[in-house]
């Protein structure tokens, strides 16, 4: 089998992207499993080409258009990413030479037997702003005159919502945030191995590691970019991958009662793990989720963790839960779909996926899955609603709008949090954080049911 070209297959991850809408790590991981690269850092290239070209793509789209005759619009897919792959290189990765830069960029087009006008299109449009590169203006100088937006490569409504929110400083300083490879976070899994034990460990092996600020079971790994799979301790299920914001959703939830819980919307299963982690002898955890592929990865994550005893996974609707006439639950995480504005530095495709028009579907969603748990809580129950998002329609004025209809709930503030922590609950109770250099941006709001 033919040796993978790095470029190419970064090239071709961004045309499907564009193509499909599909999430890109759902991509990345599809085109890396089928092809065959040379050695590792060939795929930490490829990651880093992709997310780089998505973290910046409407500066480096303002600079070809300064270069070319030709219209973005009007130019193929392939070519596009093919010019944005190579001008990331060029002027945002300074360890790849310029000729590097260029001929593998255009040698990957010929790989894919492009006709030679268009590969000597792409290699003298590149070249040509090679050889200007020291006038290229800083995507991070605020003198730059570009508009703001596209200096911080952030669609015009994003920046303008959150200009007129926040201000144009703490607008601009989330943007660079986004614009930021996150370091790795993790979770220990306290029920198998102690913080400090891991990071002991890491350290034997040459990981730097450090606890997190905010978190008794967070450990962040600033410089780490290989495979998860490699760390030690995954095999044995001695952490997780999860942001310590979204450790901190968990934590709302505290204490967890004797018995049945539900994670409503488990996903993948970083929070319903936190939760059995958290659950007391008699607890246990009924883990939701309908999409049969990440169903499969939350029983995989399960296992690993050594938690299949106290998780119970159900591949179904909250919905179709709720019709098999199961017991009232004790209390019920809702982490709902949601339009992740507050995770664009970890999924920077996001930015490129959304319109104001997901800003009006997504409450709908969330306020008929909201509705739909506080039907499955007992009296005196706890019902904490949560989004990786950091916009009120899904978050304050949403829970505004179900204690407008359900009267038998009140808003509470956690009483088990770190103090660390506590900064991030308002005088309401609602938790939130916004993207900086240490969290991504979450919301949740910790309800109670009445006994009545």
């Amino acid at each position: 089998m033919k040796k993978a070209n790095a470029r190419l297959l970064a090239i071709d991850i961004l045309c499907q992207r564009q193509e499909t809408g599909q999430p890109v790590d759902q991509i990345r991981d599809q085109v890396l499993q089928q092809a065959l690269l040379p050695e590792r850092k060939d795929a930490q290239l490829v990651m880093a080409l992709v997310y780089g070209v998505l973290r910046r793509q409407r500066y480096l789209d303002a600079i070809l258009q300064n270069f070319s005759s030709h219209p973005l619009p009007k130019m193929k897919n392939l070519t596009l990413q093919a010019l944005r792959v190579g001008l990331l290189q060029l002027c945002c990765m300074d360890r790849i030479p310029p000729s590097a830069a260029i001929n593998e960029t255009v040698n990957a087009l010929k790989e894919s037997r492009q006709p030679r006008w268009l590969t000597g299109f792409v290699n003298g449009l590149l070249r040509a702003i090679a050889r200007q590169a020291d006038t290229l203006p800083d995507p991070e100088d605020e003198k730059n005159m570009r508009p703001a937006a596209v200096r911080l490569s952030h669609p015009d409504w994003f920046y303008a919502r959150w200009c007129s929110r926040y201000g144009e400083a703490e607008a601009t300083r989330i943007c660079l945030v986004n614009n930021r490879q996150p370091p790795l976070v993790l979770r220990v899994n306290t029920r198998l191995t102690a913080r400090e034990e891991f990071i002991g460990r890491l350290a034997t092996a040459g990981i730097r590691a450090q606890a997190g600020r905010f978190c008794p079971e967070s450990v962040v790994l600033p410089e780490h970019r290989g495979e998860i799979a490699g760390i030690p301790g995954y095999a044995e299920g001695h952490f997780m991958v999860q942001d310590e914001g979204a450790q901190l959703i968990s934590l709302m939830m505290a204490p967890l009662p004797v018995g049945a819980c539900l994670d409503a919307c488990a996903g993948l299963g970083g929070k319903t793990a936190h939760l059995a982690g958290l659950a007391p002898a008699g607890c246990r955890i009924i883990a939701v989720e309908p999409n049969g592929p990440r169903c499969k990865l939350l029983a995989e994550n399960v296992r690993r963790l050594g938690l299949a005893s106290i998780v119970t996974i159900h591949q179904t609707t909250l919905a179709d839960l709720g019709a098999t006439g199961t017991a009232p639950f004790q209390a019920i995480l809702v982490d709902a779909p949601c339009s992740g504005l507050g995770v664009i530095r970890r999924h920077p495709d996001i930015r490129w996926n959304r319109s104001p028009a997901d800003l009006l579907r997504y409450p709908r969603e969330q306020l008929a899955l909201l509705t739909q748990a506080a039907g499955l809580l007992a009296p005196g129950g706890v019902l904490v609603y949560a989004t990786c998002s950091i916009e009120p329609e899904e978050n304050e004025l949403l829970v505004a709008d179900f204690l407008e209809t359900q009267t038998g709930f009140t808003l509470s503030s956690p009483p088990f949090f770190p103090p660390e922590a506590r900064q991030f609950i308002n005088e309401k109770g609602f938790f939130h954080t916004r993207p900086d250099e240490t969290l991504d941006g979450f919301f949740a709001a910790r309800l109670m049911k009445s006994e009545e």
